[in-house]
């Protein structure tokens, strides 16, 4: 398998597995029955769990951009050091966000998205310069 493709497998991955934490602290926040149900009015959740939700939404928005770049290069044949490094720099720098997002580290958080960014950016070029 290429190395753009296991990164799109490992990036989903990541994406699919984030709302575990902030779930496990909804059932010690809420209850089980009150998390498996729908209470008029529920606690608020932990505040590194509210951003850790934000995170995760974050993370599946990109991750269409991102899915969609990389099978479009993988149909269109392109594959390439910038690509492969792009995808690489992709899944460190989603793995940085939500750490610093849900750890309410500013700078970190803003330089590893756009670090994503970057890397979509960098895909897009590829794909455009076939």
């Amino acid at each position: 398998m290429k190395t753009e493709l296991m990164s799109l497998v490992w990036v989903t991955v990541l994406t699919a597995v984030i709302w575990i934490p902030y779930i496990l602290d909804r059932i010690m926040t809420w209850g089980l029955m009150d998390t498996v149900g729908y209470p008029a009015n529920p606690k608020p959740q932990s505040a590194w769990a509210v951003r850790m939700i934000n995170a995760h939404e974050n993370a599946v928005e990109n991750l269409v951009v991102f899915a969609s770049l990389v099978l479009a290069a993988h149909a269109l044949g392109v594959s390439n050091d910038a690509t492969v490094t792009a995808c690489c720099v992709y899944f460190w720098a989603r793995v940085v966000h939500l750490a610093a997002y849900t750890l309410r580290i500013p700078w970190v958080r803003t330089l590893a998205f756009v670090a994503g960014f970057g890397s979509q950016m960098t895909l897009a070029w590829q794909i455009f310069a076939k």
